[in-house]
């Protein structure tokens, strides 16, 4: 019932229920598997269910991944049932012999990232392998205008929170002694697109005469992540750990950008804000 978590999944999943995929049925159920076994891996009750059901847990693991598997498939108004479909449901039944995941799949170090961009470098060793799988699904996304823009909306929910944290005002006074607002901005942004290169080629390369699409969604992307960043140093303040991102924030942010001149308002009123917050900790 996690809002932060429930919303974009909700999201994701209307998208996959609505949206029509290529010809080849066969992605349906392996996308609604995969969401279905990051479900498992992600669930936290499951000592509760081996006392509880004590000889019985594994078949009420086995019962609820059935029925939310069963309730993607036949609610897919595009899909038709076929042997894929019938087929991860033996997969599913190896789910209740895999336990739910303890530790990181993955811990890479993302040496490669240099220390001025160190929300992302921390962001990336905390979530690598959600990273690396919301990257995947993003590229597959590039196929069609409005699957990559769905899988967009998406994608900056999750990475909203790189900016959350906040760094102790030491750090901060050091930081924005060497470098300028402005030059933070300008390497986040320059990271951010790095990181979406490969969509807007692969977007270009399969849809060459709805190329007008990349130009609006590198907006709206863009506007999105420095309404988040600037947000941050507008209201730092070094007695709190983290600012108070919520999903009002999300939805706010997310409207302006779609809609980019009130985004452009707001970045320029909150990048003199953040100029001026700065300045009470690192003077002039």
């Amino acid at each position: 019932m996690n809002p932060k978590v429930s919303i974009p999944v909700l999201l994701l999943l209307g998208a996959l229920i609505a949206v029509k995929l290529p010809e080849h049925y066969y992605y349906y159920p392996i996308l609604f598997f995969v969401l279905i076994a990051l479900f498992h891996a992600e669930r936290k009750d499951l000592l509760f269910l081996r006392k509880v059901f004590v000889q019985n847990w594994r078949w009420v693991i086995l019962l609820e991944t059935t029925i939310m598997y069963s309730a993607l498939l036949f609610g897919n108004i595009n899909y038709r049932i076929e042997k894929t479909g019938l087929i991860v449901y033996v997969l599913i039944i190896s789910l209740i012999f895999i336990p739910p995941r303890t530790k990181p799949w993955l811990n890479l170090k993302w040496t490669f990232i240099p220390n001025s961009l160190f929300e992302w470098k921390g962001f990336l060793r905390k979530n690598s392998w959600k990273v690396i799988l919301g990257f995947i699904v993003v590229m597959f996304s590039s196929y069609q205008p409005v699957a990559m823009i769905l899988a967009g909306t998406f994608v900056l929910d999750f990475i909203s929170p790189v900016y959350q944290p906040h760094e102790s005002k030491e750090m901060l006074e050091m930081y924005f002694k060497k470098h300028t607002l402005k030059e933070k901005i300008r390497k986040n942004i320059l990271f951010f697109n790095l990181l979406l290169l490969p969509v807007y080629c692969s977007f270009v390369i399969l849809n060459p005469y709805e190329s007008l699409y990349v130009l609006y969604y590198f907006a709206f992307m863009n506007l999105y992540l420095l309404l988040i960043l600037i947000r941050k140093y507008k209201n730092y303040n070094h007695k709190n750990k983290e600012s108070d991102y919520n999903m009002g924030v999300y939805f706010e942010y997310f409207l302006c950008s779609m809609t980019i001149i009130p985004a452009l308002f707001l970045l320029k009123s909150g990048i003199k804000e953040a100029h001026q917050n700065i300045r009470t900790y690192v003077g002039n």
